[in-house]
């Protein structure tokens, strides 16, 4: 089942769940405007899913192709995403088989996954302010105001 919302993404899809019952369904939203690459996107959310529990230890995600064409993304992209989560001990693909929830993250791997996405997202923003003609005392300066009003109004 595929939404459509300004340019968002939102996609439920069943999951085989570790007791071959398909009743876990897997939601990703996408939001193809955030900045945040899409891979990444998938990355944080199914592992954020597998940490809360949503999908557990032997789930069956769909395949790279299957999950591409719901989302109407690029086959690679997919496959990066599910790549990184493999190396991150997330996932295990198995040939003929299937791809499946492996572990619950730890706190240092949830940590590496938080990480990885917050230099991407500092890469791409630096990078397009660069572009835009600021200068790295200037994109600093945009940081820390912005930090700055977040802090005064909590």
């Amino acid at each position: 089942m595929v939404y459509n919302y300004d340019n968002n993404t939102i996609v439920t899809i069943g999951v085989v769940s570790s007791d071959h019952m398909p009743h876990v369904r897997l939601n990703l939203e996408l939001d193809f405007h955030s900045g945040l690459p899409i891979y990444l996107q998938i990355v944080n959310q199914i592992a954020g899913q597998v940490s809360t529990g949503v999908l557990k230890p032997g789930d069956q995600l769909p395949t790279v192709r299957a999950l591409a064409q719901e989302l109407r993304v690029n086959f690679n992209t997919v496959a990066r995403a599910y790549r990184l989560l493999h190396e991150a001990r997330l996932l295990s693909t198995q040939q003929g088989r299937g791809t499946f929830v492996r572990e619950v993250p730890s706190s240092e791997m949830a940590d590496q996954i938080q990480r990885h996405g917050l230099e991407e997202l500092t890469h791409h923003f630096v990078e397009n302010a660069l572009r835009l003609g600021a200068s790295p005392e200037d994109i600093r300066r945009a940081v820390e105001g912005y930090l700055g009003t977040l802090s005064a109004g909590r």
